[in-house]
């Protein structure tokens, strides 16, 4: 792990408040807001102040921020409430302030409040730091732009919460990722009365499901490990060797808890596809459409094929999936983040590559490339669509 997200983790702990959320567009003002600054939504008003803002008034508050624990700006927190806004902000940083630049969208932003008028502020930029930070507090990136829970703490969906206690209870070890995600998708359909249906109208129900995957994981860590952190360590090897096996299995089950969601609502729509078959190179692509023997058949139109890599983040790794399949020119690359650069995002399409967001996660990406970004929906759509007429 790095000095600066192990920063960032100890300043969450040591803090009053936390609060995460993606850099966007909206933050810089290059999407036209009203002003550039950090955006605060207001179920983590109380990062900002005591007593939450009251519709008709403006209300601020000044304090220091400790940035990347290298420098210090004063700022303003400030709460529109007069005319139409309605709406918390952080602003004033003074000239030079990088990290509301065009370059930072997509970067997580952390915001710890030490006391009243003192706070500390910490960008993440690299894939890696995201993951890491993301995984010690065991956040799902759908559950982040509200403050962080450092102890378990679950919304009041009462029905989901005992089916999850119950499945938990029966467990005395990990099962595997793919089982998982069906327990996931399983437990939250059965409680929320989901039809088939309704999947296939509202595919990012996805979101829904990895959610409740997140919460059944954190459950299942809290009775498995409950019994060795709550005796002593021999030494402090033992230790750091039990805390990397908790954070190395949240990553690797992170990893793949997207590409087993993903399948499902393929399968539920009926499309055809091959996960994780070999192409060039010995290379995995995570998804194939129709399927890996279409591909390899070269008399088989490559206007025909598909490809769809997946990535919780991709800010960096988006890179990555470009030679993962020869035949296919325009590539798609299904990802959680929120937020990218219009200089990565130009590059993508320059490299013929398409991002696939959940229909919410649009609005954080630049506009002018709204035409390169397809919604889950969208994607299905235009798959099926190549089915119906290639694979008759």
């Amino acid at each position: 792990m790095s000095d600066i997200c192990q920063y960032a983790i100890n300043q969450v702990n040591s803090s009053a408040d936390a609060f995460c959320r993606f850099i966007t567009v909206n933050d810089t003002g290059e999407n036209g807001s009203h002003q550039s600054g950090f955006y605060i939504p207001k179920c983590a008003a109380r990062l900002l102040f005591d007593i939450p803002g009251v519709k008709g008034k403006n209300k601020e508050k000044f304090v220091k921020i400790l940035w990347q624990n290298s420098f210090t700006t004063e700022s303003r927190f400030i709460y529109y409430g007069q005319g139409s806004r309605n709406e918390y902000r952080i602003t004033r940083f003074g000239r030079n302030f990088e990290f509301l630049n065009e370059n930072n969208v997509g970067n997580l932003l952390v915001i710890c409040k030490i006391s009243d008028d003192y706070y500390t502020g910490i960008v993440l930029e690299r894939d890696e730091d995201i993951d890491d930070f993301l995984a010690f507090f065991n956040l799902n990136p759908d559950k982040t732009n509200q403050l962080i829970q450092k102890t378990e703490s679950f919304p009041p969906d009462r029905q989901l919460e005992i089916e999850i206690d119950t499945l938990v209870s029966g467990y005395s070890d990990f099962p595997g990722t793919e089982e998982m995600a069906e327990l996931a998708c399983m437990l939250y359909n059965k409680s929320c009365n989901i039809s088939e249906m309704s999947i296939i109208n509202s595919p990012d129900i996805i979101l829904k499901w990895i959610d409740t995957e997140y919460r059944i994981f954190g459950k299942m860590e809290e009775r498995l490990y409950k019994p060795v952190y709550s005796s002593a360590f021999p030494d402090c090897q033992a230790l750091i060797s039990f805390s990397n096996r908790i954070l190395n299995r949240r990553k690797a089950r992170a990893g793949k808890s997207l590409e087993n969601h993903l399948a499902r609502i393929f399968r539920i729509n009926g499309l055809k596809f091959s996960c994780q078959a070999v192409t060039e190179d010995n290379k995995k692509p995570d998804f194939i459409f129709p399927d890996i023997m279409k591909y390899r058949n070269m008399i088989f139109p490559a206007e025909g094929l598909t490809f769809l890599g997946a990535k919780t983040t991709c800010k960096d790794r988006w890179r990555q999936v470009l030679n993962e399949a020869d035949r296919i020119r325009h590539k798609y690359l299904f990802t959680l983040q929120q937020g990218i650069s219009s200089n990565q995002l130009k590059e993508m399409k320059h490299e013929n590559l398409s991002l696939v967001v959940p229909e919410a996660y649009k609005a954080s990406f630049d506009k002018k490339y709204h035409d390169n970004i397809l919604t889950l929906k969208e994607f299905i759509s235009e798959v099926r669509s190549k089915q119906n007429k290639f694979c008759i």
